[in-house]
């Protein structure tokens, strides 16, 4: 009753104000119905205020009816306040509390409190000032919900400070919001009140004010100036600085300003850097990609679902920033109609309130398109580092019939597919933001010029099709470079792997020739062809808006009545050059989007390729197995390497290995006792029978597989250290004398595949890792053939034999020596894959058909098949080494053993029964090569040099560079000049009020504009064309004949990753890169002067801005550039390990399935790919903080020329046609200044790979290679006479000789051994004929002639050698044995006679045409020493250097190729062999 009644008395009173109001109001209002139409009992809101909710008012110019602001505005904002704070305090209840012991959190936390209790009491008390004092309000009840809802903010900022690291996003959005929205009512009241200022208003500032100080201190966060650790405390580990960043930190990239400030003061290095969010770590990364893979077949799919979050976000952002774009050219219209109209007497407000709009919708673009980048790269570092891993992981697990990929095609889809799907995910939602920009420009232009600007739409729709048939067409082109790519990619990964033998059989032209067709040839060719097409294909996308602009304005001009006037004409140019960038960028996206398919569908091929057999053997997990207990047993086993293989490699294998037994295998050369290890270990394909095996696994290659780490790790291999255990191994594998000869023992980092260390030593460090892991199983496949013979016994008796450090264990051993095998449990013999025989040895050896038989009683005396002296019996072996008993074995010849020797040995194998297997270490870390070999990774500090640069113009074409910047300059004069043409056809047409003479000015504006586009065309083709090919084509041969003239120490301290990163994604950059971003930069900064100069000469004060603006600028480009520019070394430099670990593990694949190491590898593979993402990630964002801030200058500019403008016209007059022009330009300068420093940054940036190579085409290189003057006369050697004079040699200059004053005068025709124990310099002597080094002193006499004297091709080339270490190429078995072409096919069928292989060649179905895998991966060991043989003797040599060259083969081959060594086509050869 009483509330009606106060309601009657309520709108009577509402009533009579509103009649008053009427009686005074000016006729031409037009009367607005208030709340005197509501009815008394439905409201439950009342507007207490004469003009009613508005929400315009009637009564003052530019203003809001107080109802609309206190009952809709305010209450919009205190409910968004209310509802998210409950919310919040109701989610952080679960939250566990922080616990700070910091004085200064308690203090923060207490004043927070403390001021949103005083705002809440203002509150309060206005609200009873307003009852009380019966004030005048327009909305009473909106006072009382603001007293409720402020009453939450103590509690928000209490729940918030102690459960949160961050600040409160919600009051650090919603006070400034409240300070702003209390301005705008006060002047609201302030126009309304009489004289004094109403009590309210005070209280309402107070309340805004508290708000403000609660706002300020939020700001500073909860962990704000955190207490440091005590003494002895340990100190807090750092941590993304994203985790404590509070919102405007995040939006303005604030959080990265210790960063950048800290750039200029000092180099930054990976240590400053901040470590990864747990979320962007790539296990996570990869195991989310895994996990979409199994749902989903398609890729697309698959990175949707595992990244695509935060890429929708980045969506609807980049949607509200297109409509925010889009409201600048509304907005400019707005202000040209206001300059138009504003003698006809309209206020000032409405004029400074489109500026401020103007200036606020800009900075408002800003933040949004940057958090919409920011996603986007965030996203496109995730895909990445995802299919990087998923890559990786995959090639742990390929099969042997997709194992024929090569390396370089597999590193082909980590550096530049998954790069390129990184690309797209950053401008790949221009897909979708283009059209709808597009679609948004011409609805603006319909409004502006009518139907007429649908003409555009016209051409629009007639040039898709040629745009899609270009891209089309430049598919196409993209699918044949990536195939040149690789082809070359291939080609330099065999060149660096066999870089030994390349050099050593002076092949350096042969492959330098391979090279140079395929990329002068093949991929230069293709690239002209693609940057033509892109080149015209951007030209038609930016001719394409000046031809829509031109068809536009003509066809309003003929069709429209009302004259072109700048309100419309400028507006619509906006519009255009809006339209320009999506349609831009259209292109480049369909290019992006053209090289993702193709990469897609390379990358799905791969990934979806056929994985190991699962059931190609049965585990069976047993941890504790007793002597006799089964380890490994093959039952009527049949494999196959591929699935199309007509035969078997292997058939009816039956073979069973118990708890201590030692398994000999034998057989000739391609029988197939590697293949029966593989099977084993689970690498070739079960066709039948069934392979069991219980326990775990080691094993040692035949050719050793180390890692470029440090010894000690190479023999860990990721097991727990066990000292005791450790130092047993280095005694039983007898590297104890090595190591001691090492600067820094076992911590000595060999180079990538042990390239510093000798055969025999990488052998035995394969095999101390085998023995390291205490497997139940070890497989040893000829291990013994690299090293000399009482070496070779002394690893048998301490490692292998029955009394070895393995005796316990189940062994297996490959060999084609018959020293051991008396020792041997059983006895295995292969021949064809099949098993001919199984037994003991006394049980072969009493059957005299038996094959073992044969062999030993057919070759008692002759040589040893590892090319030393290994003797045949046990009984005629002696071993002074057996004598020492420092480690546990027990002597075979030995007989007399005293009590003291007893006791030892009893000791030594009790220890030797209790070695348990090794445990994987539980946390792995980056202790296996760091990536960088044994030299760090070039990168230059501070700014490029400007010789980099003069580099790079010289090794393109300065006329053509000269060319482009005369075109660029151009363009942008005759742009201004056609847009001045449009600014005077404006006021033409305003003077006489019609269109009349527009083809006049339409065909100046046509003529300029079409002349501007030609001309941008013309300038891109000269960037293209006569400067970035050319400079590709320089800095590729140059770089290329740099490396191969390099030094053989270069390429063993140097990781071929490194190197292949260089010639794969720095040469990319060059080729694709380096001259867009040039091309951006240089066009962007002429843009930016034309701006400049239009600003200026219109409005000369704006001249006295440039000073303080321009100090800004070049500020924010100091504090960029310095941090910038190390940042993108620093990611260089930490992707060159990924590539290098990559290409490592490849090598090693064998071994790490074996060892069962694949998730430890990858492990590892993921730290080093966190490493590159740390680094990358600051480079990104960086960009980001730059942006923004430029961006943010360019909106001062449009601010500053809008209020010239206004300022002009409040003094004077402006003519409006001047300001349209002024404002269209000052609008494009907010994009411009960002495009100059990025462009900039981008061109210093990508110039580093110029850098890089630059450092590497001035490689030191070796003696001359060929010295024309020097050449021997006829034919040299003729004799074959060596001659060393007081020769010594150091491997490096800082190092001990390895040869000292060697004095040896070999007679022609002479045939030398060369012993000595593994490691002591055996190799280094026959290298040294080579000039693989350099002499220290001394020198060498062939035929009297000085080898020092000679050029390195001549040298080489006449000298022979069967390296230790056999490489093959990818290609054929002709190629491989003639790689220089220059031998008649009958001359190669005779090397391949001699040499044994003829019945092997004859078997394959292209004979000598028969492919080679990579590496020779595709033939067995001795297979591949008897193709090195082969070269050899087609070279026929005076001289010829055996490098244990027979170590892997049969005893019957090494019998057949040592009677023709010593047969008549060698007897007048000088030979020189390590035995």
């Amino acid at each position: 009753m009483i509330r009606t009644a106060a309601l009657s008395a309520l709108v009577e009173l509402v009533s009579a104000s509103d009649s008053v109001v009427e009686r005074h109001r000016p006729s031409s209002t037009p009367n607005i119905s208030c709340s005197t139409s509501i009815p008394m009992s439905t409201p439950s809101v009342a507007c207490r205020d004469s003009e009613g909710w508005g929400p315009v008012s009637r009564l003052h110019d530019f203003d809001l009816t107080p109802c609309f602001e206190e009952g809709i505005i305010l209450p919009t904002i205190l409910l968004f306040l209310g509802f998210v704070s409950v919310f919040r305090i109701w989610s952080l209840k679960r939250a566990p509390p922080y616990k700070r012991q910091g004085k200064f959190s308690v203090w923060l936390l207490r004043l927070k409190i403390v001021f949103g209790a005083l705002t809440t009491l203002t509150s309060f008390v206005n609200l009873v000032t307003v009852l009380a004092l019966r004030q005048h309000v327009s909305v009473l009840q909106t006072y009382i919900l603001e007293v409720l809802v402020l009453s939450l903010v103590p509690f928000l900022s209490y729940r918030n400070h102690t459960r949160t690291r961050r600040s409160s996003s919600t009051q650090l959005i919603f006070w400034p919001i409240y300070s702003c929205y209390s301005a705008i009512w006060s002047r609201t009241m302030l126009s309304r009140a009489a004289s004094h200022i109403p009590l309210v208003l005070v209280l309402k500032w107070c309340t805004a004010g508290l708000g403000l100080a609660v706002f300020l201190l939020e700001c500073l966060g909860p962990e704000y100036r955190m207490e440091l650790p005590a003494d002895g405390e340990t100190p807090k580990a750092a941590e993304n600085p994203l985790l404590t960043a509070n919102l405007f930190s995040v939006w303005s990239f604030g959080w990265l300003t210790p960063l950048v400030r800290k750039g200029v003061s000092q180099y930054i290095t990976e240590g400053d850097l901040p470590p990864l969010l747990t979320s962007d770590e790539s296990a996570n990364l990869g195991h989310d990609l895994k996990r979409a893979l199994e749902k989903h077949r398609s890729l697309w799919i698959a990175l949707f679902t595992a990244y695509g979050g935060p890429y929708v976000t980045a969506a609807m952002l980049k949607l509200i920033q297109d409509c925010l774009s889009f409201l600048q050219p509304q907005l400019l219209r707005l202000f040209l109609s206001y300059i138009s109209t504003h003698k006809n007497g309209s206020g000032e407000a409405e004029g400074f309130a489109i500026i401020l709009t103007m200036f606020l919708a800009a900075v408002a673009q800003s933040i949004i398109v940057h958090q919409y980048f920011q996603r986007c790269f965030d996203t496109g570092m995730r895909v990445r580092a995802g299919l990087v891993t998923a890559i990786y992981q995959k090639s742990l697990v390929l099969s042997s019939d997709e194992r024929g990929r090569a390396s370089g095609d597999i590193l082909n889809l980590m550096s530049v597919d998954a790069t390129r799907m990184q690309d797209l995910c950053t401008y790949g939602l221009m897909a979708i933001s283009g059209p709808l920009q597009i679609t948004l420009a011409f609805v603006s232009l319909y409004n502006l010029l009518g139907w007429s600007a649908f003409v555009g739409v016209a051409i629009m729709i007639i040039s898709m099709p040629l745009n899609t048939t270009i891209a089309r067409y430049l598919k196409k082109l993209q699918e044949v470079q990536m195939k040149n790519r690789d082809r070359r990619t291939r080609l330099m990964s065999e060149l660096l792997a066999n870089i030994r033998s390349i050099k050593l059989y002076a092949w350096e032209n042969a492959f330098i020739r391979r090279i140079l067709f395929v990329r002068n040839d093949l991929e230069l060719k293709m690239l002209r062809k693609i940057a033509i097409f892109t080149a015209l294909n951007s030209t038609l996308w930016t001719g394409i808006p000046l031809l829509v602009a031109f068809s536009s304005f003509a066809t309003a001009a003929l069709t429209l009545s009302r004259p072109l006037t700048a309100d419309v004409i400028f507006p619509a140019i906006a519009l255009f050059n809006l339209l320009q960038f999506p349609l831009a960028m259209f292109a480049q996206v369909t290019s992006n989007i053209i090289e993702a398919l193709v990469s897609v569908k390379r990358l799905s091929a791969f990934l979806r390729a056929e994985e190991l057999q699962p059931d190609a053997r049965r585990l069976v997990c047993n941890h504790y197995l007793c002597d006799g207990d089964l380890v490994v047993e093959i039952t009527e086993g049949e494999f196959v390497w591929s699935k199309e293989a007509l035969n078997p490699i292997l058939e009816g294998i039956n073979v069973t290995v118990k708890k201590g037994e030692l398994v000999g295998i034998l057989g000739r050369v391609g029988a197939g006792k590697t293949s029966l290890l593989s099977a084993i270990i689970g690498e070739m394909l079960r066709v039948n029978g069934e392979v069991t095996l219980h326990g775990s696994l080691s094993y040692a290659p035949q050719s050793p597989w180390i890692m470029s780490a440090t010894i000690k790790d190479n023999i860990i291999f990721s097991h727990e250290y066990d000292e005791t255990f450790y130092n047993l191994v280095l005694d039983a594998c007898a590297l104890r004398p090595d190591l001691e000869l090492m600067p820094l023992g076992d911590l000595t980092e060999v180079g990538e595949r042990g390239i510093t260390l000798s055969g025999g030593q990488r052998a035995r460090i394969s095999l101390a890792r085998a023995v390291y892991a205490r497997a139940d199983l070890t497989l040893l496949d000829d291990v013994l053939a690299a090293v000399d013979s009482h070496v070779a016994r002394h690893i048998f008796d301490q490692v292998i034999g029955p009394y070895g450090l393995l005796a316990s264990k189940a062994r297996i051993l490959v060999t084609n020596s018959i020293s051991f095998v008396r020792q041997f449990d059983k006895i295995v013999y292969l021949r064809c894959g099949i098993i001919i025989e199984s037994g003991s040895f006394s049980k072969l050896i009493a059957d005299s058909e038996s094959e073992l038989n044969k062999l030993i009683h057919g070759h008692m005396s002759t040589t040893a098949s590892s090319g030393s002296t290994t003797p045949r019996t046990v009984a005629e072996v002696s071993t002074p080494l057996m004598e020492q008993l420092t480690a546990p074995g027990m002597p075979m010849e030995d007989t007399s053993l005293t009590a003291e020797k007893i006791e030892v040995l009893a000791d030594k194998l009790t220890r030797k029964k209790s070695f348990t297997k090794a445990n994987i270490v539980k946390r792995v870390a980056l202790p296996i090569a760091s990536g960088d070999g044994q030299t760090k990774e070039y990168s230059a500090q501070g700014r490029v040099q400007t010789t980099v640069y003069m580099n790079y113009i010289k090794a393109a074409s300065k006329a053509g560079f000269t060319l482009f910047l005369v075109g660029t300059i151009l363009n942008q004069v005759l742009g201004i000049l056609a847009n001045i043409v449009l600014k005077s056809w404006a006021e033409h047409n305003r003077e006489h009020g019609s269109n009349s003479d527009a083809s006049k000015y339409l065909l100046i504006y046509g003529s300029l504009s079409l002349s501007s586009t030609i001309i941008s065309g013309l300038a891109a083709i000269f960037i293209w064309v006569l400067c970035s090919l050319r400079s590709s084509k320089q800095l590729h041969d140059s770089m290329l004949y740099s490396v191969i003239r390099a030094p053989l120490t270069f390429f063993e301290l140097t990781p071929s990753g490194r190197i292949m990163n260089l010639f794969s994604r720095d040469i990319y950059v060059v080729d694709q890169v380096l001259a867009r971003v040039i091309q951006s930069m240089f066009r962007t900064v002429i843009q930016c002067a034309g701006i400049v100069a239009v600003i200026g000469v219109s409005f000369p004060a704006f001249l006295l801005a440039i000073f303080p603006l321009g100090w800004f600028y070049t500020q924010v480009m100091k504090y960029y550039l310095a941090t910038s520019r190390e940042l993108k070394r620093l990611d260089a430099v930490s992707r060159s390990p990924i590539f290098a670990w990559f290409s490592e593990s490849l090598n090693g694949i064998s071994t790490i399935r074996a060892f069962n190491q694949q998730s430890i590898f990858t492990a590892l593979n993921e730290c080093r790919i966190d490493r590159n993402q740390i680094c990358y990630l600051p480079s990104i964002s960086v960009n980001r903080w730059l942006a923004l801030r430029l961006e943010f200058l360019g909106s001062v500019i449009i601010l500053l020329a809008s209020s010239l403008a206004m300022g002009a016209l409040l003094t004077s007059s402006v003519d409006a046609g001047l300001v349209g022009l002024v404002l269209t330009y000052a609008l494009n300068m907010t994009s411009s200044l960002n495009w100059v420093v990025r462009s900039a940054s981008e061109v210093e940036q990508n110039i580093v790979s110029v850098e890089r190579i630059l450092h590497y085409i001035e490689l030191e290189p070796e003696a001359p290679y060929e010295l024309p003057e020097a050449k021997p006369l006829g034919v040299w050697p003729s004799k074959g006479k060596v001659e060393f004079q007081n020769y010594s040699l150091k491997y490096r200059p800082e190092l001990e000789p390895v040869l000292k004053d060697i004095n040896i005068d070999i007679k022609p025709s002479e045939k030398v051994g060369v012993c000595g124990r593994t490691g002591a310099g055996k190799s280094s002597l026959l290298l040294a004929l080579f000039r693989i080094l350099e002499p220290a002193s001394g020198t060498i006499y062939i035929d009297g002639i000085d080898i020092t004297t000679v050029g390195l091709y001549d040298l080489r080339s006449a000298i022979s050698i069967v390296p230790q270490s056999p490489d093959l190429f990818e290609g054929t078995i002709r190629e491989n044995i003639d790689p220089v072409g220059e031998y008649q096919d009958s001359e190669i069928w005779a090397a391949v006679i001699q040499s044994h292989l003829k019945e092997y060649v004859e078997s394959l179905p292209d004979k000598l045409d028969a492919l080679v895998r990579e590496g020779g991966s595709s033939l067995s060991a001795g297979q591949r020493q008897l193709i090195c043989f082969a070269r050899a003797l087609l070279r026929k040599s005076k001289i010829l250097v055996l490098d244990e060259a027979t170590s892997a083969v049969d005893l019957e081959t090494d019998h057949a190729i040592q009677e023709i060594i010593r047969g008549p086509q060698f007897a007048d050869v000088t030979m020189l062999t390590i035995a």
